[in-house]
Parts: C-alpha cells; structure tokens; sequence
C-alpha cells in the first residue's frame, strides 16, 4: 500500500503546538517518551527512563552503554547472559514520517504497505499504531504488530498484545490508594536496597478529585457552599496526601475539588485527542481507575477502565498485557423522533448490547446516523460502556469531533493537527471511507428510540415510558430478584402518614422520595440539561410544583454546565423546583446522596415501603444509590424534573396528569416537554468556546480551602499511626527479592456462596458506614463520631477500614445466611456473623477460604478494593459462573486466584451449598490462561473448572503475589544491576 499524503492539510498546519485540553503540559509535567531518541545527552537519560519497566517478564533491564545510545543487558545464567546488545525500532526506517511542513514526525500505519490496515476497525488501528510506534524487541515485539495486523483472525484466537496507553486518568477514590500503594512501594523499594525514586509514573497522570461531596444540603440556595465546606472538613487529610503525590510524584496532575465530575473534565479539557511529544505525533489514549473512562471514547480517543491495581503499573511502565478483543460493528441509521433524547438511545442501547452479549468486547459505531448525534449524545453512549457489558463504545473521530474541540475552547491549530495528523493515518472517518470489516454487526434506526427509563435494580432493564406503570406494579408483586419485591397483595396497597414542616403528606409503594439530575453521563450533554430546565421553566409557568420532603439536587458535571444554564436563566427555573446545584461531583450516582429527612425516613421504615430515587445516573445496583431506595429509575435529566413534579413511579404519563395547574385544570407531561428547536436555539445561543476558555484557565487554582492546605515535604511518605484515613497497607511489607511459592489450597472453607451479578458495591460499598458494622467498630476505637464516619470511598487509604467493609452491603444476598446483609456461617461453629469476622477467625485458625458465585461476579465500578479486600480476608481463590472483565483483571492482579464453571455447570447444578470444604492443586502457579483445573470436595466428588488467568504475563503477576509485587521487584532488580 503506497503511503497516504495528507489531504488540504499544508496551509493549516503551519502554526501547531501540542494538542492538549491542558494549557501548555511540556511546562508542567514531562510527557510520555516515544521510541525516538531526542537529541542531546539529558533527553537520552530522559529518553532510557521512559524504557524502564517495560519488559513482559523480569529478564530484562535496560541501561546507558555510552551517552545518546541505549542498550539491552539480559539477566540471568547461560549462554550471553550479561551480553549487552543494541536495538532499535525496526519500523523507523519504513514509517517514520514528516506531516507535512509542520516538521513533525508520526508513525504512519498506512506505510506499512499491508492491505489489511484499511480494513481495521479505527479502533484497532490505535493499537496497532501504539505497538508500531513502541515497538523494541522487549515488551513490544514485532510479532505483536502482525498479531494485530491480523485482527480478525487473532482476535478469534483470542491472542495476547501488548498495549502502551499515553497516560492513565484517576478520580479521588480510587486516586488515593493508588498514590498510597506507590508511597508503600518507595518505603517497600528501600527496604529491598533499591531507590524510591525509581517508584515514579513514567506516563502523565491526571487525578480529578469528585468523589467526596455528599448531598447533605439541598434545596437551597447555600446548598453549594455548604456541601463544600463539610467536603473539605472531612477529606482534608486525604486532599492534603492528593497534593503531597503531586509534589512527591513527577507527572501527577491534580484537580482540586469543586472542579466537576472526571469523566467530563477530562472530556472538555485534559483529552489531547493527538499527543504531541518530543515532536512525534500520536493517537491519544488511556486507561482510568474508573469504569466509566469509557466516556471518553464518544470524542475518538481509545480509552476504558481497569483496576487501580492495573493502572499503577501503566504508570510505572508496564504495558497493559490484554487478549486482542473482537469488535462489534453497531451500525445506527436515521434521526431521533422528537420525543427521544440521548438518554433514550442508551438506555436502548444498553438493553440491546447486554442482550447481545459483548464483555470482553469493542464496540464501534458507524453509519450515516452518527453525524445526526452530536459529541455530547455520543460521549453519553461511549459513557455506558460498563453497563452494556463492553470494554469500549467507540465513535471515531470526525468532523463532529473537531467540532466539539472548537465547542469547547481548543485553539484553530490544534483542531488543524489532530485532522491533518488523522486523515494522514487514515483514522479520520469522512464520508465515503472504506467500510471495517468487524467481527459481527447489529443494527439500531434512531427513529424506533422511545422515551424510557431503566430499573428498578439493573441498568439494563429498560422500560418504556408508557410501560413504566404497569411494570413498577408487576415488580410489588413479583419474587424477589432483579425485577421483583414480592410485596403481598394485602400490602400493596399501604401508605403512610406523616407530617413535613407543619404540612400532612403521604407515602405509598412507588412514592419518589429522591430526584437528581447527577453523573457524568447525563450532566455532560447540554442537550437534556437544558431540556429539563425547559421542563421546570414550563411547569411553573403551568403552578406546578414539587413536594417539599422529596430530596431534589442538581449536580453539574463541570462548571460549564453550571455557567450556560445561568446565561440561560434555566438555573433559577430548576432552583424554584427545588433543584438547587448541590456541588460538583458524582453525588447521588455514587451513593453519596446524604440522608433523607427523619420524618420521611420513619415514614418508610414503618410499612416497609417500596420508595423510589429516579436520577439521571448510570447506575441502579439495589443499595447503591440510597439504603432506603429499594426502587430506583435511571432516566433522563427532562424525566428526572417530570418524576419530581409527579412524585411517584407508578404513572402513566400519556394517560395520567404529572399535576393540577393553577388554573384547575390537568397538566400532562406533553404540556410541558420542550420541542427539540426549544432546546437547539438554546444551545446555539449560549454554548460557546470562549466560555469553556475562561473556566479551565484557572481550574488549577482550586479554592482558598485547598490552597490552605499543609502539604507534608519529602519523597518517602510519613506515615502516622493514629490516621484513620491514610495508612501503609500490607502489600509489600517483609517482602523478598524473590517471590515465594504459591502453596495448594487445602481444605479451604467457603466464606460465601453468592448469586448471579454480585457488583463490585456487594463486595465493596463506596456508600455510607452503617454504625453497627466492624469498620464503624474500628472508627470508634480511634474516637471518630458517627457524624465523621464518611464513606467507605472516602476511606480507601486505610486497608483497616475497607477491610472490615468488604462484603459490608445490606442488601448482600449470601445462600449461607437466612436474610440479606453483610453476614456469613462460620462452619466449624456454626455461629452467624459479620464477614470480617468470620474470615478473621479463618486466618486465626489457620484456614484458607473461596468464595462460590454465580454470572457477571464483579460488574459494576472498576473497584480495586473489591480484589483487595477478599485478599486481605484470607480468601485465596473464587469460583463463578461468570466475571465482569476488570475485577477478574483485579483479582489476578491481587494474587487471588479466578476460577469459571464450565461445560454449564453451576455451583447449584454440582449441589454446592458452601458447607463443604474444598482442595486446588496450585502448581506452583505454573497455569497455563484458560487451562482446566480440578477442584476436590470434602464430600468426596470433584469437579473441573477454567483457570480464568488469561494471559501469559498474567500467570507471572499471580507467581509473584501480585502485578504490583512484580513491578517492585523488577524495579528493585534494575536498579542494583
């Protein structure tokens, strides 16, 4: 294939700098070092630091033979160990390119000459030109760039690669312990005799701190500036150990609090699209401690969720060792009706992909419907990545894009570089591209979109609109599970009285006691926020109003959202309705939605009745949003506003009045629902590039109570025993040069025998900590109130917290305990206790643990405690159904051992009841990825199950404790050679 000259790209050129949502990085932090070496004798020292760590196994170390030339010394006994040999990147000759006049060099995946590039997915292509580009002969091999180039039959295979991501995006609860590990791992790096200082990201991080504002004010105008202010009275400590990393650490950009929500920071502001770096061009991408990373691919840029765990060592320089994924072409046609928006689409979107089945999967986009959803519709598909099961939803860049970078404030010759750079590599869609060729497809016309909502306890199952009656109703009365509550038919009809601020109200099975317009998916697409402030505009000009003892917050994404919906006057509108902006972060989607008021809380408590939260969040996990929400509606912002005014679930829309206007008469929800050139004329008018400018000029700043904070001075961490919220875990304590032997498991009790989609919330709560629980136990002994007990998220740097709170979630579903809740049988007494507890007694007695499980163990946030926390409790191996694709990552990359069901088999169809005890031969840990391993049971019978370590390196990780364990001794090794 001839190599593809940029088109209409000279004169636009001539004027770039580094494309990057961030003002000006290079002066700021060092970026990413591609394989070209930059000149001079400090850029090749620099240069050889971004090689460190980068080999698959700890054969390898890298070192200076002479200034400005690298080398390769191999370790280890035998025929040329020691031998130093060179290497180059054997494609530099044939790709190495110049774009244009800009003097700019690129690797040019097009000037491979090989037909099947045009081929590819866009998506793969960004992994094929990552393993061109870093190609070494070390971690990277060009074995792994022909892997890639046959795609379609090596993802069949299901065939490893390498992949290098440019940087690694963290938000504060996942940000904190991974800073703790990396604290640990400098303490843990001395003791082995090396230098701390080799513990330090090699790629740009960037920490949005948005998890820890709660929702304890609301519906007024302070609500803000008080959510704020206890924000900071609770997490100063863990702020002040954010900014102490930033200091500590090279490359680690923090953004400070009330500064919005992750996912649209990043995609608003921090995404590059193309990186510029040592003046070679590259595709942005990255890896996030967050599962909804995934947002970030409705922009272009290649991006999804992995555990903390996993993220650490991408900063320290591993490459992410991952099966090369199939591909799902979805192709969507037509135009949204009018009554559809983007919440619509996903949530339909999300029914069809979990129905079709795509973990492990890529998802792209294409067809001429994509040009009729604009960057924010798409980032809200790209968004619910997770939920639909999929390891990305990807839209490739094109003139949409460039769009949305014009939108939101990024200069004309960065938009000029990232479409000239693009259209070069052949990863701009234009019309008339030459189609993919993808593993499968399916097909979607927007026009079939209706209005709909997802719930009462999964975000997959959908429910239309005009459906949402019946369906709440069959819920009361069916069995318990994912859509049933089996409330008996003489209680269905129960309500109760209470009285609210001197006013008598009722409550009844399907009353809505929270509404929040909140999260990243929603919050970040201008289109429904300002719909919903049409919504609330049109209400009260109808006399509607919403309940006082409802909880209503508004959580914008970012302060630009905040910023056109005053320019719009919609903020005062909404604020009538009570829904005040309550701070800037995850909130309510998160479980940080703060108490209900007493009076509504007895009120439920005293029948026991089936309340419901409608939110315009992501996610609907039973106790995830609030304890006493056991229903709980994902919607769009508009319907968020509608269910607020209405005050319950259970209505029919089309058929029933949301309320009585001020003149009497009923007003339906067709009344007030904005027109789609309502809310076009709006964004037209308000949403402006300039306004973006001005906001992330000083989003560094952060407030005077940031600012204040103490930063602790020095490169190696003082840890204080005393902290309740940061403490030195016990990953890498009395650890040896060497790993030890991974021993069998014998006679191994079960811990807990669990169900179908146990998430990563069951295993590990981000929410509130009840007072009877043994992290409440242990908050106590250190004299911390109850008031001050925070969340279990906010409490990741201290392993004795989250330790006590793994499996801590009441509405946990244990087949071992007679109710739910966060309880387990102690075998050999048989007595019931909390979980910690019992694995405590567990390790007392010596005794090792498994867990048995059923489908989709894991789903849900790419919680890394979720992995840490089983760890710490002793539990050595998991036997499921099924994994969710990131915390069966995290598990292996803790040492903890997943295991699958195979040939349809069950724990259930094998007459497990968890009673038994049970035996793995480990090998040693010499697994081979997906090889079959035989269990054996007390009661005499055995059965097979899939070792679910999927690759190679994989098995090295689990041989050596832990992914994290294996980068510290590599790096310990390197440093004394």
């Amino acid at each position: 294939m001839a190599t593809r000259s940029p088109k209409n790209t000279t004169a636009s050129l001539k004027k770039v700098t580094e494309m990057g949502g961030s003002p000006d990085d290079a002066k700021h932090r060092r970026q990413p070092h591609p394989p070209i070496l930059p000149e001079g004798p400090s850029a090749a020292v620099s240069m050889l630091r971004g090689f460190l760590s980068l080999s698959r196994f700890s054969g390898i170390s890298t070192s200076i033979s002479s200034l400005g030339r690298m080398s390769v010394v191999a370790n280890g006994t035998g025929a040329g160990a020691g031998q130093k040999r060179h290497y180059s990147n054997p494609f530099d000759a044939k790709v190495c390119k110049t774009l244009g006049n800009t003097g700019k060099k690129y690797y040019d995946i097009t000037a491979l000459g090989d037909p099947r590039v045009s081929e590819l997915p866009y998506s793969i292509r960004v992994l094929l030109e990552s393993a061109v580009r870093n190609c070494d002969g070390l971690s990277i091999q060009e074995k792994d760039v022909e892997t890639i180039l046959d795609w379609k039959k090596s993802s069949a295979q299901q065939k490893e690669i390498p992949f290098m991501p440019a940087r690694v995006l963290l938000q504060d609860f996942t940000g904190v312990p991974a800073v703790v590990d990396l604290a640990a791992m400098r303490d843990a790096m001395k003791d082995l005799g090396g230098d701390p200082s080799a513990v330090n990201p090699l790629v740009p991080v960037d920490l949005v701190i948005d998890h820890s504002v709660q929702v304890d004010f609301s519906r007024s105008p302070d609500a803000l500036e008080k959510n704020q202010k206890i924000e900071f009275q609770r997490n100063a400590e863990r702020f002040a150990f954010l900014k102490w990393g930033a200091t500590a650490f090279d490359n680690m950009l923090i953004v400070p609090p009330g500064s919005g929500i992750v996912h649209q920071v990043n995609l608003e502001y921090l995404a590059r699209v193309v990186f510029d770096s040592n003046n070679v061009l590259y595709p942005d991408s990255l890896v996030g401690t967050d599962s909804h990373t995934t947002m970030i691919d409705g922009l272009g840029v290649v991006g999804w969720g992995v555990g903390g765990i996993e993220a650490e060592a991408v900063m320290l320089g591993q490459p992410i060792s991952m099966v090369l994924p199939e591909v799902i072409g979805f192709e969507l046609t037509g135009t949204l009706p009018e009554r559809a928006n983007a919440t619509d689409l996903v949530l339909t979107v999300t029914k069809m992909l979990r129905k079709r089945g795509v973990v492990g999967k890529f998802v792209e986009f294409f067809g001429d419907g994509c040009a009729n959803l604009s960057l924010a519709d798409r980032a809200t598909i790209a968004n619910m990545s997770p939920e639909y099961g999929a390891t990305m939803g990807f839209f490739p860049v094109d003139s949409q894009s460039i769009k949305y970078l014009s939108q939101t404030g990024r200069p004309k010759e960065k938009l000029d570089l990232v479409e000239g750079y693009l259209k070069a590599m052949g990863m701009f869609r234009e019309a008339g591209s030459p189609p993919c060729v993808y593993t499968d497809t399916m097909k979607l016309d927007l026009s079939t979109v209706e209005p709909c909502m997802s719930g009462p306890k999964r975000p997959h199952d959908h429910v239309p609109l005009k459906d949402m009656k019946q369906d709440f109703l069959s819920c009361l009365e069916s069995p318990v599970g994912f859509k049933g509550y089996n409330v008996p038919a003489d209680k269905r009809a129960d309500t109760v009285s209470f009285e609210y601020q001197g006013q008598k109200y009722e409550l009844k099975h399907g009353s809505v006691v929270i509404t929040a317009i909140t999260s990243c998916t929603n919050t970040s697409n201008p289109s429904v926020m300002l719909g919903a402030g049409l919504v609330a505009r049109k209400a009260l000009a109808k006399g509607l109003k919403v309940q006082p003892y409802i909880k209503t917050s508004l959580s914008p994404g970012s302060k630009a959202v905040s910023e056109y919906l005053r320019l719009s006057g919609l903020d005062k509108d909404l604020e009538e309705l009570g829904f005040y902006h309550a701070g800037y972060g995850c909130m309510t989607c998160i479980g940080n939605s703060g108490d209900l008021d007493p009076e509504v809380s007895d009120a439920i408590t005293q029948k026991d009745l089936v309340v419901a939260a409608v939110l315009s969040g992501n996610r609907n996990f039973e106790g995830r949003v609030h304890p006493q929400t056991r229903a709980n509606y994902l919607a769009s912002p508009p319907l968020v506003v509608a269910h607020a005014l209405a005050g319950r679930v259970d209505i029919d829309f089309d058929k029933e009045p949301v309320g009585t206007g001020k003149d009497g008469s009923p007003v339906f929800l067709k009344d007030i629902w904005p027109t789609l050139s309502e809310v076009q004329a709006l964004e037209e008018k308000y949403i402006k590039g300039e306004m973006f400018s001005k906001i992330y000029e000083t989003i560094r700043n952060g407030t005077d109570d940031w600012n204040s904070l103490q930063v602790p001075p020095g490169k190696l961490y003082a840890w204080d025993e005393q902290s309740t919220y940061i403490r030195n875990p016990p990953f890498f304590q009395d650890m040896t040069m060497e790993p030890p032997k991974v021993e069998d498991i014998k006679d191994a009790y079960c811990l807990l025998n669990v169900g179908h989609s146990i998430t990563t919330d069951h295993i590990s709560p981000a929410g509130n900590i009840s007072k009877d629980s043994p992290a409440a136990e242990y908050l106590n002994s250190y004299g911390v109130e109850r008031k001050d007990f925070n969340t279990y998220g906010a409490r990741r740097g201290n392993f004795e917290c989250m330790v006590r709170g793994t499996f801590a979630n009441i509405r946990l579903i244990n087949k071992m305990a007679p109710q739910s809740g966060p309880k387990t049988l102690h075998h050999p007494s048989g007595d019931l206790l909390p979980v910690w507890t019992v694995a405590e007694r567990y390790a007392s007695e010596g005794a090792p643990s498994i867990i048995l499980a059923g489908a989709e163990y894991g789903s849900g946030s790419s919680r890394d405690w979720a992995a840490k926390g089983v760890q710490l409790q002793g539990v050595k191996a998991i036997i499921a159904e099924s994994f969710e694709r990131i915390h069966r990552s995290n598990l292996v990359g803790m040492g903890v051992l997943p295991l699958q069901f195979v040939d349809g088999q069950t724990g259930e169809s094998l007459g497990l009841s968890g009673s038994e005890r049970f035996s793995i031969a480990m090998k040693g840990g010499d697994f081979t990825p997906g090889e079959l391993i035989e269990v054996k049971v007390s009661n005499g019978t055995s059965f097979k199950v899939k070792c679910r370590i999927d690759t190679d390196v994989e098995v090295v990780y689990f041989k050596h404790g832990g992914i994290l364990q294996y980068v510290l001794r590599k790096l310990a090794k390197e440093k004394k050679a």
